[in-house]
């Protein structure tokens, strides 16, 4: 039988279009799915140990009780005997020191190492924010093409592996809906940080909130609602002190990682997509470009999206992909090559 010949796509001018090479899976994208799986897996975990945490007392702080509790143990700062008279007002100190401000100290400069080693990991493999960011993303993506209300553009109808990315404005029925749920679970979590968890739940489901319970989770839905549809990228971007911190602490040290790009090779980053679109572009939750310098990366959460769309991309290329996490003299590098890049 005598193959059907592919329809002639060349335009009117004459310039041929783009090559699509649909690619086949091989052991190292399927390493890269891993990855993305292992990612959603640790973020699904740590949003349940961010929901349970209060229900558990593994970590909370009770205004009914005046105190803390952590990994079920009421967590005090010794000041009821000194208020009582039974020690004096060094040992005091000692207990405010060594009770309060010896944890936090020590608890922020391990995370505090860990965004200098390897950047904002916590972001992009943890935070109970992101991953309702991310979510939001892929519904608003597929309900009008772009993942947020902001976007100046549609990104390409095309997702990294040349298959089509589907799109349909029936999805606006469950953005809505979505950022509304997760801003009043969101709600709900905080105030149990504050309250006796089983009070609060008790009153939710007998509908018995008392006034200021019901104003706290009204408002908070409202505002995170709100920040969930329009200005998410916004907040992790700006807003987010956490987020912030780790970025300062990843900028000092060049030898951190970072996602290394190939610029002697930028010329395959053109037909990666049709009309010279690059996949990593699109799949940035951060709406950043993953080929840019290191401090225009700044709030690159590690998640790694941008290196599986350009390994799933240039599949069809025998160099393999452009993109890589470097770090040490690697990460310079990759520094270095942008800015002789820039000054020729």
């Amino acid at each position: 039988m005598q193959a059907t010949p592919a329809p002639d796509t060349t335009p009117a001018d004459g310039t041929p279009r783009p090559r699509r090479v649909i690619p086949i899976a091989t052991a190292t994208s399927a390493e890269r799915n891993r990855t993305q799986k292992k990612r959603l897996a640790f973020q699904a975990g740590f949003f349940a140990l961010f929901v349970l945490a209060p229900v558990f007392d593994l970590l909370r702080f009770d205004l009914t009780a005046g105190h803390a509790w952590l990994l079920g143990m009421e967590w005090r700062l010794g000041l009821d005997d000194f208020l009582a008279g039974q020690i004096g007002a060094l040992e005091a100190g000692a207990n405010v020191l060594l009770r309060l401000f010896v944890p936090i100290f020590a608890g922020a400069a391990a995370f505090l190492w860990v965004a200098w080693k390897w950047g904002r990991l916590y972001c992009g493999w943890l935070c109970p924010h992101f991953s309702v960011v991310e979510t939001i993303n892929k519904l608003m993506l597929r309900a009008s093409g772009k993942p947020s209300v902001w976007e100046k553009k549609l990104l390409p109808p095309w997702q990294a592996d040349g298959t089509p990315r589907p799109r349909d404005a029936r999805w606006w029925l469950a953005v809505v809906p979505a950022a509304v749920f997760f801003a009043f679970l969101w709600a709900v979590v905080l105030l149990t940080y504050l309250l006796p968890p089983a009070e609060v739940y008790g009153n939710l489901f007998r509908a018995e909130l008392t006034r200021n319970q019901a104003l706290f989770i009204g408002v908070a839905t409202l505002v995170l609602s709100m920040e969930f549809l329009f200005a998410r990228h916004l907040f992790c971007r700006y807003a987010c002190a956490v987020g912030l911190f780790q970025s300062l602490a990843w900028m000092s040290n060049r030898d951190g990682m970072v996602v290394g790009f190939e610029r002697k090779r930028a010329a395959d980053c053109a037909t990666c997509l049709p009309d010279r679109e690059s996949a990593c572009d699109a799949v940035c939750p951060m709406r950043l470009t993953p080929r840019n310098i290191k401090r225009l990366m700044f709030t690159c959460t590690q998640c790694g999206q941008c290196l599986e769309a350009c390994e799933q991309s240039q599949q069809g290329n025998p160099q393999g992909p452009l993109l890589q996490w470097v770090s040490h003299e690697a990460a310079r590098q990759n520094e270095a090559g942008f800015r002789s890049g820039r000054d020729r």
